[in-house]
């Protein structure tokens, strides 16, 4: 961390995220594409979804910032019995956040899509509950693999955890056809067979997570005979992680928002919204795999006072996220058609999507910078300029101008909300950038 050349190590650590977030990916793609060979009201009910999901996975992903960032801090600082107490602190909040999950999981499902659909659209209710109830009450596979790569992460292991979500993933995209089909002798359960595989996959991935931790992670050790709960611990986990669970709530809050917008003007038009973050997540999820490596680089080296490593990796990191995003965009921009049949569009679909996803991928030649820049201010604990910058984006902005475009373009003009939203988000990461410098990075020896 402190004295491998900054190119290499950031490849070292992030390259095995980036592939693994890629087949993450792949996995995200191939799931809707099965499910919507079962019909587009199956895919509509999926895409709606896409918001409690995105809650559930705001929690363990943000809890994993401050947990990465503390446990890169502590290692940093060469204070390895102080690391291994962050790492169970760890577990016991996953453990927490998981019970809460199912919780809600069993009780808000059925009003939550009730919400959301209307009259003669009683199909997209019913594949919703079937399948938003089986991801919820069994996510305890999903807390805790994320729990544990992060840990692998902050001690530099990211190897092992591109082969815990490579794992996940493969099962998953395996036993899709599978459970949703009924090959092999299994019965067929549609919808209900894509989450099912979904939660297995997470589940075995979770097992792999741990069993790497205790056989390869030789600087943490889990000792949690008499292990009580650290307060000034879990407060620190979540001072640096919160902005990061609340940037990414308030996605699912956007999506939520965006969903009903849509829903007023077309089902077909949600199902291509929903199409739509599949597809970008092919480009972006490589991005955040490179942030999750950089942010321990950065951690550490600031732990370490080693300004010009910081900024290094922080230079590397901007050019490689630039590179995937602007094959986002040429992809949107030159084949929206293509793009959107592997999602058995129909010609309407099509007609919808092609216009949107040519509009919407304007945006990619902004957002990597205000990604990448997010993750170094909460790699230097200044996270809440990130939550600010997100806030601000998707819900002083992009929701109220997608509601606006709507009343005046209809579903058209909706989808300008995006490069509109990203371009405010460049200009106020830059005046944090400003301010980061000024305020941490110019105050390094």
């Amino acid at each position: 961390m402190g004295v491998m050349p900054e190119g290499k190590l950031l490849i070292n650590m992030s390259l095995p995220i980036m592939i693994s977030m890629f087949v993450q990916a792949l996995y995200n793609i191939v799931d809707s594409i099965f499910v919507a060979r079962i019909s587009e009201d199956a895919l509509t009910a999926v895409s709606l979804a896409f918001s409690l999901q995105t809650l559930m996975i705001a929690v363990a992903t943000g809890t994993g910032v401050g947990l990465n960032a503390l446990v890169s801090r502590a290692l940093g600082e060469k204070d390895y019995k102080k690391a291994s107490i962050v790492a169970e602190n760890g577990v016991f909040i996953y453990i927490i956040s998981y019970i809460v999950v199912a919780i809600l999981g069993a009780v808000v499902v059925k009003p939550f899509y009730t919400l959301q659909t209307s009259a003669g659209q009683e199909a997209i209710w019913q594949y919703g509950v079937d399948y938003l109830s089986i991801v919820m009450i069994f996510s305890f596979g999903m807390f805790m693999q994320i729990c544990f790569e992060r840990i692998l992460q902050a001690t530099g292991r990211s190897f092992y955890t591109m082969l815990s979500q490579m794992t996940g993933a493969v099962v998953n995209i395996i036993l899709d056809p599978i459970l949703i089909f009924g090959l092999l002798g299994a019965p067929a359960m549609g919808i209900k067979g894509a989450a099912i595989a979904t939660v297995i996959g997470q589940i075995v991935a979770s097992i792999e997570a741990l069993t790497w931790n205790l056989l390869k992670n030789h600087d943490i050790h889990f000792d949690l005979k008499g292990f009580k709960p650290n307060g000034a611990i879990i407060g620190n986990i979540y001072k640096i992680g919160l902005p990061s669970i609340v940037m990414q709530s308030i996605g699912s809050v956007m999506t939520a928002g965006m969903n009903y917008i849509l829903m007023g003007l077309s089902s077909t038009g949600t199902a291509v919204f929903g199409v739509y973050f599949k597809l970008q997540s092919f480009f972006f999820m490589p991005i955040f795999g490179l942030n999750n490596g950089m942010i321990p680089i950065i951690s550490y080296n600031y732990g370490a006072r080693k300004k010009s490593r910081m900024m290094n990796t922080l230079k590397y990191a901007y050019m490689v996220a630039f590179a995937f995003a602007f094959l986002g965009f040429v992809g949107f921009e030159l084949i929206p058609d293509k793009l959107l049949l592997l999602f058995d569009a129909s010609n309407e679909m099509i007609a919808i999507g092609s216009v949107a996803l040519r509009i919407i991928g304007v945006h990619y030649l902004i957002a990597w910078y205000c990604i990448v820049s997010g993750s170094m201010f909460q790699a230097v604990g200044k996270a809440a300029y990130s939550m600010y910058v997100s806030i601000a984006r998707q819900m002083v902005v992009l929701l109220p101008a997608a509601y606006i475009l709507a009343k005046l373009g209809g579903l058209t003009a909706i989808w300008w909300c995006f490069p509109i939203a990203e371009l405010m988000s460049m200009v106020m990461t830059t005046i944090f950038f400003g301010r980061v410098k000024k305020t941490v990075l110019d105050k390094i020896d």
